[in-house]
């Protein structure tokens, strides 16, 4: 963790805050490599149950590629450790959940950070763009999957055109699941994320996997309930849980 990432504990949840508020919250090769490495280090955490994904500041989220590092030559790149963390973030491919707190705008690698969430609260004055055309770019970090979260014909118009969406439009795409006032983003996406970690760590990494797949690669989804099913449902957490219920009793997980 460097100084770009300041990271604090609530219970089983780890809060990650983008904090480059004066380079609006751009993504330089510091800002990835300690995200690449926060998000390894939860996952291997088995007591961190869910992550929410903020950054400081009021108006910005993430402006996405710091393009003065990149106008250099210096190019956005972290570690083989840190950029691993960061990719498998981008690809929502994290085994722990992951809340996005959108506290101002997101665009380029700022909204590409949001769709690797597996869920996003927003800011009521945020606004949501991939205007990487605009720079003679495409937004390769995972934004060109965005028709995968929206309608394909919209996905197409903001991939093309460059503009953003405002939050109460994202939110009718399902983009967003939830719009707050500004001040109170934080404490919903921590609310979620805390409701989240109440469930069983083994049962959410297999929904997430799955309900991702299922949108993205079916047949792949089918192979891989297959054999989550068998490792799942005969767990230690699957016996746990049924025990709880009976006893009318709260779960103690244990991941395994």
């Amino acid at each position: 963790m460097t100084g770009e990432l300041v990271t604090e504990r609530h219970g089983a949840v780890l809060i990650m805050r983008l904090n480059r508020p004066d380079a609006r919250n751009a993504l330089n090769a510091a800002l990835i490599d300690a995200i690449g490495r926060t998000v390894t280090g939860a996952e291997n955490d088995p007591q961190i149950r869910a992550i929410v994904l903020t950054a400081a500041g009021d108006r910005i989220f993430c402006s996405g590629m710091d393009l003065r590092e990149f106008a250099s030559g210096g190019g956005a790149i972290g570690s083989p450790e840190g950029m691993a963390g960061f990719n498998r973030l981008l690809q929502g491919e994290l085994t722990v959940p992951v809340v996005g707190a959108a506290n101002g705008t997101a665009v380029g690698g700022g909204l590409e950070l949001l769709l690797g969430c597996d869920v996003i609260v927003a800011a009521e004055t945020a606004k949501f763009g991939l205007p990487e055309v605009k720079r003679g770019l495409y937004p390769a970090g995972g934004g060109t999957a965005i028709g995968t979260r929206i309608p394909l014909a919209v996905a197409l118009e903001m991939t093309m055109t460059g503009n953003p969406v405002e939050a109460r439009r994202a939110y009718e795409l399902g983009l967003v699941n939830a719009v707050t006032p500004p001040e109170q983003v934080l404490d919903a996406a921590l609310g979620l994320a805390e409701s989240i970690a109440e469930n069983a760590p083994l049962g959410l990494a297999a929904v997430k996997e799955l309900v991702r797949l299922g949108v993205t690669d079916p047949a792949r989804a089918a192979r891989r309930n297959k054999e989550l099913q068998r490792s799942v449902f005969s767990s230690e957490d699957a016996k746990e849980g049924a025990a709880a219920f009976m006893e009318r009793r709260k779960p103690v997980w244990k991941g395994r």
